[in-house]
């Protein structure tokens, strides 16, 4: 069987999501590398795939998939040889549903709508509102942890996607341990993984290099 074609980018957190999500399946990957501050997503050749434009989107043998967490989802219900991932019994599934959704609307969201104007448009504003909207999401996510993990005792889909946006955010603003301790604790222990450093961690670490690069650059233009 070929392997499954991904087109992604180490700094986008969905796409790490994704080489999380294969990394716990055993999947291997064909990465195909999209440069977003390029406009690589823009092009005709993979507008055809994905009107929308987003990234990732993955090609297994013709079928394509796009949006990280349709993404993990299929690839946990095709390749999964259990439902440990995302389990089977509705209101367990219901709580790891509720945590994508909480990643795409909200902590996932905030960090784009943040980031998009500095890496994308010029701007030189960072404006505290917005930051206030990030620390808000750590709150949030703070007071959903009662358990090692997202939804229960052990890794789901939940962890894997929401980790990746959170590993991006704290990479730009820190999580205050004193403020956050059990967000921090679940942190540190999902990065426990053995892919993780490689799979999150690098990307996370290059994005923040980036916001700052592309901030610092943006203000110099300004003056």
């Amino acid at each position: 069987m070929p392997n499954i074609k991904l087109y992604t980018a180490k700094l986008s957190p969905p796409g790490r999501a994704v080489e999380l999500t294969g990394k716990a399946l055993g999947l291997e990957f064909d990465i195909s590398p999209i440069n977003l501050i390029a406009g690589d997503h823009l092009r005709e050749e993979f507008r055809k795939l994905n009107p929308q434009h987003t990234i990732p989107l993955i090609d297994d043998a013709g079928t394509i998939v796009y949006d990280s967490h349709a993404i993990i989802v299929y690839l946990v219900t095709k390749y999964g040889a259990d439902d440990s991932l995302y389990p089977s019994d509705a209101v367990t599934r219901s709580k790891v549903n509720a945590a994508l959704h909480f990643d795409s609307g909200v902590l996932f969201a905030r960090l784009r709508f943040y980031l998009e104007p500095i890496l994308y448009y010029g701007s030189t504003e960072t404006p505290q509102e917005k930051i206030d909207n990030l620390y808000r999401a750590y709150e949030l996510l703070n007071a959903t942890l009662v358990d090692d993990y997202i939804v229960g005792s052990r890794l789901t889909l939940a962890d894997l996607s929401c980790v990746a946006s959170i590993a991006s955010m704290h990479a730009i603003f820190p999580i205050d341990a004193g403020k956050y301790p059990k967000l921090l604790a679940w942190v540190e222990r999902v990065s426990k993984l053995p892919y993780y450093k490689a799979t999150n961690q690098a990307g996370a670490e290059e994005l923040a290099q980036l916001y700052h690069a592309k901030l610092a650059e943006n203000c110099a233009k300004a003056k």
